[in-house]
Order: C-alpha cells, then sequence, then structure tokens
C-alpha cells in the first residue's frame, strides 16, 4: 500500500504527510484481518522530500518498508557534478591552458570518468544518508551474490521483508 502521494521536490512544510495516522491503520487492519504481525500492512512512502527526520522515522516505526529516494538522488549526482565544475572551472576552459601554466593540459579534469565519478561518489552519500534515515544501516549482510535476496536481514527467511531503499 501506498502512503502519500507526491513525487517531486517539495519546500518542508508545503506538502503535508501525516505518519503518525499510520499506526491506527496499522491496528485497525490487525483487527479486522486477525494477522499475527505488529504492522500487517507493507506501506511505500511517497512524497519523502522535504519530510522531516522525525515524519521519516515515525513513519517507519509506522509500516512504511520501503521510500522512494529517487529526487533526492538525482540532485545528488547533480550536486556532485556542480561541485566539482566550481572546484576545477579554470580546468575546464580548454585543453591547455590552467592556473598551473599556459602549456598545462587539463585532460584529467575534462575525463568524464573524472567528473562522472564525483558525481557517483555524492549521490552515493546521500544514498548512505537515507539508509541511516530509514534505519536500515548495518541490519544487512553485504553480499556480492546477484539476486533479490541478498539484501534480507541476517537470520531471515526468503519472504520476509525489511525497511528498504530504492
Amino acid at each position: 500500500a501506498a502512503f502519500g502521494n507526491v513525487h517531486g521536490v517539495y519546500k518542508p512544510g508545503n506538502v503535508k504527510l501525516s505518519p503518525e495516522k499510520l499506526l491506527t491503520h496499522q491496528e485497525y487492519t490487525k483487527e479486522k484481518i486477525g494477522s499475527d504481525l505488529e504492522r500487517p500492512i507493507f506501506l511505500v512512502m511517497h512524497g519523502g522530500s522535504g519530510s522531516t527526520d522525525d515524519e521519516i522515522k515515525l513513519a517507519v516505526a509506522n509500516g512504511v518498508i520501503k521510500m522512494n529516494i529517487d529526487t533526492d538522488t538525482q540532485w545528488a549526482y547533480w550536486d556532485g557534478l556542480r561541485v566539482f565544475e566550481a572546484d576545477k572551472h579554470d580546468y575546464l576552459q580548454g585543453q591547455i591552458g590552467n592556473p598551473d601554466g599556459a602549456d598545462k593540459p587539463n585532460k584529467k579534469y575534462y575525463d568524464p570518468r573524472v567528473w562522472i565519478r564525483k558525481a557517483e561518489e555524492s549521490m552515493v552519500a546521500r544514498v548512505g544518508v537515507s539508509m541511516d534515515k530509514l534505519g536500515s544501516v548495518g541490519k544487512y549482510t553485504k553480499s556480492t551474490e546477484p539476486g533479490s535476496h541478498q539484501c534480507l536481514p541476517e537470520g531471515s527467511k526468503k519472504g520476509m521483508v525489511g525497511s528498504v531503499v530504492s
């Protein structure tokens, strides 16, 4: 089930989500379906950009198992590139010639592998922030095995659900 209905970025406070209501929904559903699960509704949070850390924490505590973070990771990718360009601006104006000398090459600055890597590093750091906010840091065993079960909490069985980031 989905919680929230917006995608994109909004100034904090412009979108009002009510994660405190989710617990009531969970309790009602648990009673009606006779579930043994404490939180029988597995919720996906939409509209997390602009939500406070406390709102995210409460949403997770009340049954959110996945939160979409595409808007935040897109910005982080761009921001990594933006910061690199600002820092290396004078080295990115031509193939030859920079503050170190008129005959100095700039290939190591305009090489896409360099600035794309800076964008990727920024995005990876932002994913780490989301993992921390969502409480998933340290819950999953690192795996090099391909497949959808590589992020299960230690000791869990296939088919069990934990909080994830996408």
